[in-house]
């Protein structure tokens, strides 16, 4: 039978689609949720300075977009992934744009050498990867979402601060929140700070048409996870510290990776790795990293709010969701924030010292 998407669906009115982010970025709304008992806090992002505790890893994915959109003369072209010699896009309209066909981009030819079935067409290219990159920053515009009206002209509002391997065609908006300010606060507290990088493509913000979450097939994504951060995490976990993920597309990064590794990872649920990863985190999923997730609010029927119902439950998200738009939270890419987070209990010896986090 499958799950239904529809079980993952809400009403949200066009009013909480957020057109830009708040500044100072910090100020954003902060929405706690507790993942066991579905409790939740209202208070704004550089309170999450309060919500995190010396010993703790923040780990961030340092992916920074490119000017993905490049608008020609009779079409469109949206590059999803930049590789040497070729290249996979969208081509709007795909249907004058035969195999064998050229395409003009810019004074440059590229070639249709092939079509999928989901409309990603590969294009043959005179440019290196890192020369295609260059060149769509020349003659691109920021791939922003279709639900943003404004058209965004500054690449650092579409931006993390940290953001540093170029790759994305969408921002791992979870981190828009972090300011340099509040980093160096999260540093001063003794919160260790790591790094990944997964690079934003089609398979984050295509929608799920199926009617259910197991008929959805979801794309590869590039990612890179060095063999410090693997040990750092795998420490942290021995010791029974907290691993928060900043986002979705570090979520996948780290359970990903622990999925690949198995059973039999030598020293703990992570090891090094570079390449692609298909991973759609649905209901019933053994998380194996992360204890925590700093995340936004997603659309309805989207793989995202699948992923953070599989982490929180689908009851206490939607819930959540229904919370946020009574006290007036801002919706998406340029939204508000939530932090999922596991309760904390007393220790059965009745010390308050021991208090930890389940």
């Amino acid at each position: 039978m499958g799950t239904n998407i529809s079980l993952f669906n809400y009403d949200l009115p066009e009013s909480f689609i957020a057109q830009r982010s708040v500044l100072p970025r910090d100020h954003s709304k902060l929405m706690i949720l507790d993942r066991r008992t579905g409790e939740l806090e209202h208070r704004h992002f550089f309170d999450i300075l309060e919500e995190l505790q010396a010993g703790d890893v923040l780990v961030f994915n340092t992916s920074k977009v490119f000017k993905a959109r490049l608008l020609l003369t009779r079409a469109e072209l949206f590059v999803l992934r930049v590789h040497d010699g070729f290249i996979d896009a969208l081509i709007k309209p795909g249907k004058k744009f035969p195999i064998g066909s050229p395409i003009e981009v810019f004074g440059r030819v590229f070639i249709v050498e092939d079509k999928t079935a989901d409309g990603v067409v590969r294009l043959k290219t005179d440019l290196s990867a890192r020369e295609m990159l260059e060149f769509c920053d020349e003659h691109g515009q920021i791939p922003t979402p279709p639900y943003v009206s404004e058209r965004i002209d500054d690449t650092a509002k579409y931006q993390t601060v940290y953001a540093k391997e170029v790759g994305s065609v969408a921002a791992p908006t979870a981190g828009f929140h972090f300011t340099e300010e509040l980093f160096n606060k999260i540093k001063a507290k003794g919160v260790e700070i790591e790094h990944v990088i997964l690079h934003v493509g089609i398979g984050t913000f295509r929608p799920v048409l199926t009617d259910t979450i197991e008929g959805h097939v979801m794309h590869s994504e590039w990612v890179s996870l060095s063999q410090a951060t693997a040990d750092n995490i795998n420490r942290a976990k021995a010791e029974g510290r907290r691993i928060i993920a900043v986002g979705t597309t570090t979520t996948r990064v780290l359970e990903g990776i622990a999925m690949r590794a198995g059973a039999d990872a030598p020293v703990g649920p992570l090891v090094a790795y570079e390449g692609e990863i298909n991973i759609f985190i649905t209901p019933g999923f053994v998380f194996k990293v992360i204890d925590g997730l700093i995340t936004n609010f997603h659309l309805p029927k989207s793989t995202l709010l699948v992923l953070i119902s599989s982490f929180a439950g689908r009851e206490n998200v939607l819930h959540a969701y229904e919370e946020a738009k009574k006290n007036g939270y801002r919706f998406f890419s340029f939204g508000d924030a939530m932090f999922i987070r596991q309760s904390c209990v007393m220790s059965t010896s009745g010390d308050t010292s021991l208090m930890h986090v389940r």
